[in-house]
């Protein structure tokens, strides 16, 4: 079952108006949220996360957080995720339906669409983990928006998809943003490094949990800008999202990073992590 602007509705069954203007611009916001044995992982995070993203677009939602909440435990229910269950919940809300015109109507109503599908944790990649592909970051230069305007995203991807790796190392001019979809650490001498939370890439829930779980177990953590020859010559790389959690890097461009093995530093914060979900507060 999906939630659409206030209906529950079957898969296949949902309508978008030809006006939305999601559809026409991609002009909306989303969140991505874990769930973990039938339980919200980050979720008061997710929500500050997307009403930030709405109030840098200009939008304003008219639901509180207690009602997105609702809705969410609502779509668990109504799609059968358990207490055993790993899933996501995906939550959108686009600016609404109005008469095609660029600039941004006054009297435009926010749709809220939502859906929760079981997912499992991507374990054995943690493990093996993944090839990377350097690209061009030729994304928009409002990265920190989590817009549902990802045609850039979806691009790079591809592009690294097409060298046959798995991901894209992001780089503007030669300075390493982030990835396709997650962001990107460096660990060298057992320090980290990740590009600033700025304009050019996205402020990550798991990357400021890793980062917490980092700087509390010993760990210096550099929020500064890197080259593609300080990625290259790193020890260990590894990327951090939502659904990727803490996921090792072992090549880049076929080159191998290290020893081309999943270092010591990212399994110590990978086992953090599996200890911090078992720790946290989940709704």
């Amino acid at each position: 079952m999906l939630y659409v602007d206030g209906k529950w509705v079957g898969a296949g069954e949902a309508a978008v108006d030809p006006e939305d203007r999601g559809y026409n611009f991609g002009d909306g916001v989303y969140e991505v949220v874990r769930i973990y044995k039938g339980k919200l992982f980050q979720w008061d995070a997710h929500i500050e996360r997307m009403e930030r993203s709405a109030k840098e677009i200009q939008m304003k939602m008219p639901w509180s957080a207690q009602e997105l909440l609702d809705i969410a435990k609502q779509l668990m229910e109504k799609n059968g995720i358990t207490a055993q269950d790993d899933a996501t919940l995906y939550m959108q809300v686009s600016r609404g339906n109005s008469p095609r015109v660029h600039d941004i109507p006054g009297d435009v109503k926010p749709v809220l669409m939502g859906f929760a599908r079981k997912k499992d944790r991507p374990l054995a990649d943690h493990k093996k983990g993944l090839k990377a592909a350097l690209i061009e970051d030729i994304r928009w230069l409002r990265c920190d928006i989590k817009s549902i305007s990802l045609l850039g995203a979806v691009m790079v991807k591809q592009y690294a998809k097409d060298t046959g790796a798995q991901d894209a190392i992001l780089h503007r001019d030669g300075i390493i943003t982030e990835c396709s979809a997650a962001n990107l650490f460096a660990v060298k001498n057992g320090e980290l490094y990740t590009h600033p939370a700025n304009n050019l890439i996205l402020k990550g829930i798991t990357r400021d949990v890793v980062i917490e779980l980092a700087t509390k177990n010993g760990l210096t953590v550099h929020e500064k800008p890197f080259d593609t020859k300080f990625l290259l010559q790193a020890d260990e790389i590894f990327l951090t999202s939502t659904t990727a959690e803490v996921m090792p890097v072992i090549s880049v461009d076929g080159q191998a990073i290290a020893d081309g093995l999943v270092g010591s530093v990212t399994q110590k914060l990978q086992t953090l992590f599996e200890q911090h979900i078992e720790e946290a507060v989940l709704v």
